[in-house]
């Protein structure tokens, strides 16, 4: 989750979310270089008294730079291209999880057992215990086995919402009579925190989303005395 005074992306807990901050880190270099090079230039043009009064034309130096910055996007490009795939990817996944978007509340189906499905409300702070994080913790959290595969279905009800975990690199629209797919890896146990990240009325800050991550053997027990 995130802390106080972090400028940084939270710890990722699944591979895509590693994949999504080396991609950041890579294009970040990628600006600063071309930034720092663009501020010395300019710092140079400012401060000297270079001219030439017969340049009409530089056919060579407008190659140079036409063709840089394509050889810059294409270093950005196929990067960013892979890890769209990889977010697409969904391979043979152990449990489906159905996450549907109120105004302004998350119901959760596991669609793969009977009857297990519930409604996740934000925790009154002010009634509640002192340990609780405020604004986001729920009632009811979603537990999900880790080191497995898991697809999540997102759906809304209502108006459009948005099922985000930051530290598992998901971030999914929830949009009414549409059903949208997304996957989870998670590859550590943990208490895991998001937000709808869709401005969808009065109280869109109070929705937040809550994922337990445990062993599947705790997994297979939970779902047994839920049953």
């Amino acid at each position: 989750m995130a802390t106080w005074s972090n400028f940084n992306l939270q710890n990722s807990a699944s591979p895509l979310m590693e994949q999504i901050i080396f991609f950041h880190d890579h294009t970040l270099i990628i600006l600063i270089m071309i930034t720092i090079l663009v501020g010395y230039l300019m710092i140079n043009l400012f401060f000297n008294k270079y001219i030439n009064r017969f340049l009409l034309e530089g056919q060579m130096i407008e190659l140079i730079w036409t063709i840089i910055p394509t050889i810059t996007l294409i270093f950005i490009a196929l990067p960013s291209l892979r890890l769209l795939y990889l977010l697409d990817e969904l391979n043979n996944p152990l449990i489906t999880l159905k996450s549907i978007g109120h105004q302004w509340y998350w119901s959760y189906e596991y669609s793969d057992f009977n009857n297990i499905e519930f409604d996740s409300y934000m925790i009154n702070y002010e009634k509640s215990n002192i340990n609780n994080f405020r604004l986001l913790d729920v009632d009811n959290r979603i537990i999900l086995p880790m080191n497995n595969q898991i697809r999540i279905m997102v759906t809304a009800t209502d108006v459009i919402h948005s099922w985000t975990i930051p530290s598992l690199g998901v971030k999914i629209d929830a949009n009414p009579g549409r059903l949208n797919q997304t996957n989870l890896f998670i590859n550590r146990p943990g208490i895991f925190f998001g937000q709808c990240s869709e401005i969808c009325g009065a109280n869109h800050s109070f929705m937040p989303i809550m994922i337990e991550s445990i062993t599947i053997k705790n997994f297979i027990n939970w779902i047994n005395n839920y049953s």
